[in-house]
């Protein structure tokens, strides 16, 4: 069984929904990231995404955007990520995603780097701009090392994306629960608990809902519809406007409270 279907298996035993915190790799800096994945499980935190930083994150919006740049300008690769994965290792086993965009994958070589993401200790990977339908190539080379691959789906997701998700993705399904970029949002769509009964009658997987949440509240309202949350804009937004152990005192304080929320 792989690390992230053990967590979701003894989340399910507990009847605790699961949280994924998302952070950008290299935002300040792969030294800072190290130490926030340890303190983000210690805060609650179920499985960490970290964003892979690139020039032209469309999914995304102004918080991540800007947090890439922060990355890529001191220096972040794929490469490094994937040697900061494999330090981090040998003080914690919690589930590590690498999420990001397709181009950096691409030139890698998927082959190589999924090789390389397994030597290092990667449970999975998600591409936003990967269609299903198009990952066959992707998926061998996942599946020949043990990789996970997590898919989108979103409210004008139709059964046949749906029925291909289902058959391709593996981990859970990250379901998107705005249609737009990524960033926080001031409500839950009021049509959200419609899609998600939708969805998880033909999704065997854990489904995932993220895109928007970013209080405590809308984590509880999430978290009753989905079997976990994902949340990165509000997250990120605090490596923006603090820094040193102003930062993790405001990261511990907001990620305990979102997994109060939704236990």
């Amino acid at each position: 069984m792989s690390r992230l279907a053990s967590r979701f298996a003894a989340l399910q035993a507990d009847h605790t929904k699961a949280l994924i915190a998302f952070v950008t790799a290299g935002d300040p800096d792969l030294a800072t990231t190290e130490d926030i994945i340890l303190l983000l499980e210690h805060s609650g935190a179920d499985v960490i995404e970290l964003g892979v930083p690139f020039s032209d994150p469309m999914a995304d919006g102004p918080t991540i955007q800007r947090s890439s740049e922060r990355a890529l300008l001191s220096g972040t690769t794929l490469h490094g990520i994937l040697e900061l994965v494999k330090r981090v290792r040998s003080r914690t086993d919690i589930p590590i995603l690498l999420m990001g965009y397709l181009n950096p994958v691409y030139a890698y070589g998927y082959g190589s780097f999924c090789q390389d993401a397994s030597a290092a200790w990667v449970d999975g990977l998600l591409l936003v701009d990967m269609p299903p339908e198009e990952s066959s190539e992707l998926l061998f080379s996942a599946r020949s090392y043990g990789l996970d691959v997590i898919f989108l789906l979103t409210p004008t997701s139709d059964a046949e994306r749906i029925d291909a998700v289902e058959r391709l993705g593996s981990g859970f399904v990250y379901y998107v629960t705005v249609t737009g970029v990524t960033g926080a949002r001031t409500s839950v769509s009021t049509s959200l608990a419609h899609e998600l009964v939708r969805v998880k009658q033909t999704i065997s997987l854990p489904v995932m809902a993220g895109f928007g949440i970013s209080t405590p509240e809308q984590a509880a309202e999430v978290g009753k519809l989905a079997d976990g949350i994902v949340v990165g804009s509000a997250i990120v937004k605090l490596f923006e406007e603090y820094s040193g152990e102003e930062l993790k005192q405001r990261l511990v304080s907001y990620v305990t409270g979102l997994k109060q929320a939704i236990s």
